[in-house]
């Protein structure tokens, strides 16, 4: 397949002078072709990149613009400047849900989409297709001569015990810029007060604050970081330098992530929209699927089976959008983790 437009910046397209921040566009398919179908991410062009690849084998007369951005810039691409994309995929499935429950979405039903369990699709608009376990990503040089923690007590331990080798060493989500941070957070205080004990720790050490797990893994890798919370499972493991890191998938409890796609309503290519939910969805949750790349995006969870907490599509994810639950918790959160 040829690639023939991949860079950073505007572009002569009509989607180059958006408002919302990109940070990474590919172009894909025929040069020459008249359909092309826009999608807004929140997925590394890396990653994703062979999905796209092998999703037009099947469709030679197609081209797909392919742009990435954060989970916030997403919302306002979709919610706010009502862009034309084609299709949405984000990480952060609580704000996925909100779009659909807005009337932001445009409904799709197929025998694809049917396959799918109850918890993996919301109604006919919002629709699972990975499951990535958070993870807590260690700097095996940082931990040579200390044992890795197994779960959020343990680390709470080895933080505490060893301040001088941590401060200013630990990575976390910016919880006010990151949508998928914040689901992480919010999900993790549901299930523990533990989280709320690790903030504080995290924060007495004067945590860095980042907007991707992309960020926190490269300075895990660099040495910057000695620890880095709630990092996204798949993009450490399908790192080439991940000998350099160890991924822990907590053994108290490990919250699972489902990446999602849907329709928005100013979709100008529905058809071809639909025949992508299918491709994924359909290759996503079929068991004889050789597609390695959806494999690398959803790593081997039966090692930690008994710990995961998937976090269910549905209208319970709304209830940490409401503006007055959202500012009660991130001032709760500042006030752990800013510690000034």
């Amino acid at each position: 397949m040829r690639v023939f437009v991949l860079f950073l910046g505007l572009i002569l397209n009509p989607t180059s002078l958006l408002a919302f921040e990109i940070e990474d566009r590919l172009i894909l398919g025929s040069e020459t072709s008249a359909q092309i179908l826009r999608i807004v991410s929140t997925t590394d062009v890396e990653l994703f990149k062979p999905v796209l690849e092998e999703f037009l084998q099947s469709q030679p007369n197609l081209s797909v613009e392919y742009v990435v951005a954060s989970t916030t810039e997403l919302m306002k691409a979709i919610e706010e400047e009502q862009q034309s994309f084609d299709i949405a995929i984000s990480s952060a499935m609580d704000l996925q849900t909100k779009l659909a429950n807005d009337g932001l979405t445009l409904p799709h039903s197929s025998a694809a989409t049917s396959t799918l369990p109850d918890w993996a699709k919301w109604r006919e608009d919002v629709y699972a297709f990975t499951q990535e376990p958070a993870a807590i990503v260690l700097s095996r040089a940082a931990f040579e001569n200390l044992e890795l923690p197994q779960n959020r007590e343990e680390l709470i331990t080895l933080l505490r015990d060893n301040p001088d080798l941590f401060r200013g060493r630990v990575g976390t989500y910016d919880l006010r810029s990151s949508g998928l941070g914040y689901l992480f957070a919010t999900q993790d205080s549901r299930m523990s007060e533990v989280y709320w004990r690790l903030t504080e720790v995290m924060g007495a050490l004067d945590a860095k604050l980042y907007d991707s797990s992309g960020k926190m893994i490269d300075q895990v890798v660099s040495g910057e970081l000695a620890v880095a919370y709630n990092v996204l499972g798949s993009y450490a493991l399908s790192r080439k330098d991940s000998g350099e890191v160890a991924v822990l998938f907590p053994s108290d409890f490990t919250t699972v992530m489902m990446r999602t796609v849907l329709i928005p309503s100013t979709a100008t290519n529905p058809e071809n929209a639909k025949l992508f939910v299918d491709f994924l969805v359909g290759e996503a949750w079929n068991p004889t699927s050789e597609t390695s790349a959806l494999r690398s995006l959803n790593p081997a969870l039966e090692t930690v089976e008994n710990s995961l907490r998937r976090i269910r599509l549905g209208p319970g994810l709304l209830i940490f959008l409401d503006t007055f639950k959202k500012k009660r918790f991130l001032s709760a959160w500042e006030n752990s983790i800013l510690q000034k």
